[in-house]
């Protein structure tokens, strides 16, 4: 192929991505999903290695461009096949993202797979939002390892049976499964018909072509990277189950055959559920690098060929079974670019803002009372201001790019007012450039309710660079009382529960 000739067809694969997005979003039925949308959808090859992803969440897609080989590989798939899997340590991240794979058979021949991977507020905890302070895998919901949910053609009615069972809004789980089903059909039919377009051969041929430009394209980013080693670390504040200040430590080894990424240093695992897969920590590394990248460089598996991860197993970045890692996917996925941005700050300190507001400020909430009911939200903050001006204000950062759900619709479907949403002034680091202000949401609970918080950045404030100050730390309060930055409560009527997100760090004097 000649530029133009890949040009369109990394585009054609891409758009595949998107138009299963956009099937998933419309067809589902929750806000979490519809609203908010935790989502993501991407195309494989036969082996399972990485050939196009939409510009969805970073954690969902590193993490499968991480450990899709695995799953694909244990099965013999036929034609109509779809299986489903949450397990984190089976190629998933944490349980509430359930990931549907469906492979596409063309003359006989297994031609390459769709992958969407969708976040349920409930997954069959019995903490609702299924979020909960946990020191086990099996204390986070139902655990589903890599099954057919479809098998050639077929529902697979028990197992389908089974994962809505177990939640307390059957309609709305079955409603969101089914159009992870469809965004599934659909991206098969789309491949198919590229596929039947340019011809099996001319498609396998571009995707090696595809993924020999992306990693020229990724070796002539990260040459900007002076050789050498870089070293940094960040805590986390606590794991909930009363272990705090939990170091999480990286060494950049950067030589001319690429970058050698190591957490060793790094805390072992802990009880309580920060901690995660490698698959997790992978797709922070993942993200930070692809950051590096000319926007143009194809999403695909060349682009990391660069990149060599280790950590140690049984540290907080590479838990052992059964661990619990609820919070792994949304927080220490979080500190892990924190610590990554840290060490490239002292390599190409012109090119690497400050610490952001560190968290994802995650709220779980429900009730099995009555009318049952479950939310899960993930609240933004303040952006790190870099050499470039100021931060942004109250927006998702890093690891997730999800909306926030809009007053009106979380008003409508749950007993819950919102009676506080604002910028909160003066929660940004100053400086030359002054990073971005953290969020004020408040609810008012209009029937009780069972809650859960795992937020960050409580006790440690985002780092400022180049002489800049560090952001104010968010908080948590129950009717004006600071709250731990995670815990379980059982609120009554008239409750008012405040997150305050943190700033983000300043940058220069």
């Amino acid at each position: 192929m000649n530029v133009i000739e890949l040009s369109l067809f990394t585009n054609r694969v891409s758009s595949i991505c998107d138009e299963m997005g956009a099937v998933l979003r419309h067809a589902a039925f929750s806000p979490n999903i519809r609203e908010r949308l935790d989502f993501s959808c991407a195309v494989f090859d036969a082996s399972g290695a990485l050939c196009a992803q939409a510009a969805h969440i970073p954690v969902h897609l590193g993490s499968m461009a991480y450990a899709m080989r695995d799953v694909v590989n244990k099965f013999d798939w036929s034609q109509g096949d779809v299986v489903i899997f949450n397990d984190p340590y089976l190629g998933g991240t944490h349980l509430p993202d359930v990931t549907l794979v469906s492979p596409l058979i063309v003359n006989g021949t297994l031609a390459g797979f769709v992958a969407n991977r969708a976040h349920h507020a409930d997954i069959g905890a019995e903490s609702p939002g299924s979020m909960p302070i946990s020191s086990s895998l099996y204390e986070e919901g139902q655990v589903i390892a890599p099954t057919h949910l479809v098998h050639k053609g077929r529902l697979q009615d028990q197992v389908m049976q089974d994962l809505i069972s177990a939640t307390r809004n059957p309609v709305e789980s079955r409603g969101d499964f089914s159009a992870q089903l469809s965004s599934a059909r659909t991206g098969v039919s789309r491949l198919n018909a590229l596929i039947e377009k340019i011809g099996f051969e001319d498609y396998l041929e571009g995707l090696e072509q595809l993924n020999d430009y992306g990693e020229q394209m990724a070796r002539n980013a990260l040459s900007i990277i002076p050789i050498g080693s870089y070293e940094f670390s960040d805590v986390m504040d606590d794991d909930g189950l009363g272990h705090e200040d939990i170091v999480i430590k990286v060494r950049l080894d950067v030589s001319e055959a690429g970058i050698v990424i190591n957490f060793a240093g790094t805390a072992d695992q802990v009880a309580g559920n920060i901690n995660c897969p490698l698959s997790v920590a992978a797709a922070g590394v993942f993200y930070v690098f692809r950051c590096l990248m000319p926007s143009q460089t194809p999403a695909c598996a060349g682009s990391f060929r660069p990149l060599e991860i280790h950590a140690p197993e049984g540290s907080l970045v590479n838990a052992r079974y059964p661990a619990a890692v609820a919070a792994g996917n949304v927080e220490t996925s979080t500190r892990v670019v924190d610590v990554l941005l840290g060490a490239l700050a002292q390599a190409i300190p012109e090119l690497i803002p400050a610490a952001s507001h560190g968290s994802m400020n995650n709220a779980a909430m429900g009730s099995s009372n009555e009318s049952p009911w479950d939310y899960y939200e993930t609240i933004g903050g303040g952006m790190g201001a870099s050499k470039h001006g100021d931060g942004i204000s109250g927006v998702q950062t890093h690891m997730t790019n999800t909306l926030n759900t809009p007053i009106e619709s979380l008003e409508l479907r749950y007993p819950l007012r919102v009676t506080h949403y604002a910028l909160r002034r003066g929660s940004g680091g100053a400086g030359l450039h002054e990073g971005g202000e953290g969020l004020i949401r408040e609810f008012e609970f209009l029937r009780p309710a069972k809650v859960t918080l795992l937020t960050e950045r409580r006790k440690h404030k985002p780092w400022g660079l180049n002489g800049g100050c560090a952001a104010m730390p968010g908080c948590n309060r129950l009717n004006g009382q600071a709250l731990p930055g995670k815990v379980a409560l059982t609120l009554k009527q008239g409750d008012h529960l405040t997150i305050e997100s943190a700033g983000g760090g300043g940058y220069g004097h």
